[in-house]
């Protein structure tokens, strides 16, 4: 999904003395700031093939905060759709863990899927309506590191729909290594929101109530 243009006066920025991420687009600034933990990102090579029906779930596990070793549960919003990532070389950077950026790489990539696993592939939804998907306002809060070879699982939920965008609430987790174990370390989370405009114009319109229906009333489309 592409991001609209920022207007005049308005910029993306990065504070990395707070760990704070901030993202400035459409008039609205949103801000996560993490005093205490370390910043990182995932990488985007998917690690395995999975069936959607593998990846739309109604749990993520349990997180550990940032800060903390107690792990507290993700909290579900709906059906959450779950994506593999495995972290490669090409993702890290020179202090050895995935470079910041990236999350929003593999969000777009999990959100992109989740679209998918509902029947709604994004190019053919432009060539039909004229209309596309486009990143308003994103606002990401990073806890922990990723490193090469873990393997990651990268969720996407809707918490919010209005007339013309939505908000997708989405979270980086580590996999765990020991068997049976259900908690999973939370990395990274973001709010995302995504406008629908017109994709010449880019003004703002109205989302078609069938698209809503599909988000609000997921089916797993089979051949997905």
């Amino acid at each position: 999904m592409p991001s609209t243009p920022n207007q005049p006066g308005q910029q993306d920025r990065i504070c990395p003395t707070a760990r704070t991420a901030v993202l400035v687009e459409g008039g609205i600034l949103r801000q996560a700031q993490d005093e205490r933990g370390e910043v990182g990102s995932v990488g985007t090579g998917i690690s395995h093939q999975q069936g959607p029906q593998d990846r739309l779930c109604r749990t993520a596990g349990a997180a550990a905060p940032s800060g903390g070793s107690t792990a507290h549960e993700v909290a579900s919003v709906g059906a959450i759709f779950h994506w593999p990532v495995r972290v490669y070389w090409e993702d890290t950077d020179a202090g050895g863990i995935v470079f910041y950026p990236n999350y929003l790489k593999f969000f777009e990539r999990s959100r992109t899927e989740w679209l998918r696993s509902l029947g709604i592939e994004q190019q053919a939804l432009k060539n039909a309506t004229g209309c596309m998907f486009v990143v308003a306002e994103a606002t990401v809060r990073y806890y922990r590191p990723a490193r090469l070879d873990d393997e990651l699982i990268v969720t996407a939920s809707l918490q919010e729909t209005g007339r013309a965008s939505m908000i997708i609430k989405q979270q980086a987790l580590l996999k765990t290594q020991q068997p049976g174990a259900q908690a999973m370390t939370l990395l990274c989370d973001g709010s995302i929101r995504i406008g629908w405009v017109d994709s010449t114009s880019l003004q703002p319109r109205r989302i078609p109530a069938s698209i809503l229906n599909s988000l609000n009333n997921p089916v797993i489309n089979p051949s997905t």
